[in-house]
Order: structure tokens, then sequence, then C-alpha cells
């Protein structure tokens, strides 16, 4: 496993919300990020530590 991914807890995703429509988040483990279906965002992991601003997300495509 690579150690990057490995380094995000668990128990923190599951206390994570979107900043912007405090709905539900999903891991994609591909990109190491946190999506936000709703908002249509993926917010990056740097270092084991989600980047929660909606300024640092990225877009998802559809």
């Amino acid at each position: 496993m690579d150690e990057k991914l490995s380094r995000v807890d668990p128990k923190l995703l599951e206390l994570l919300v979107c900043p912007l429509t405090k709905g539900r988040l999903t891991y994609d483990r591909e990109h190491n990020e946190l999506v936000s279906e709703k908002a249509r965002l993926a917010y990056p992991i740097r270092d084991g530590i989600p980047i929660m601003l909606v300024s640092e997300a990225r877009e998802l495509d559809d």
C-alpha cells in the first residue's frame, strides 16, 4: 500500500463533511481525495491531512 494513502485515519474520514454542502464525503483511493458528489468537488489529502478548503478542491468532471 502507498505510504501516503495509509496515513489517513479512517475515524477522521467518518467525521468529516463537505464544507460547502455539509454532505457526506467518499474516499477516492486512486486520487487520494475526499469526494463530495453533491458539490461535485474533490478535496485533496496531503501528507495524510485532508485539505477541506473549497478554494483547494478540484471540480469533478461529469
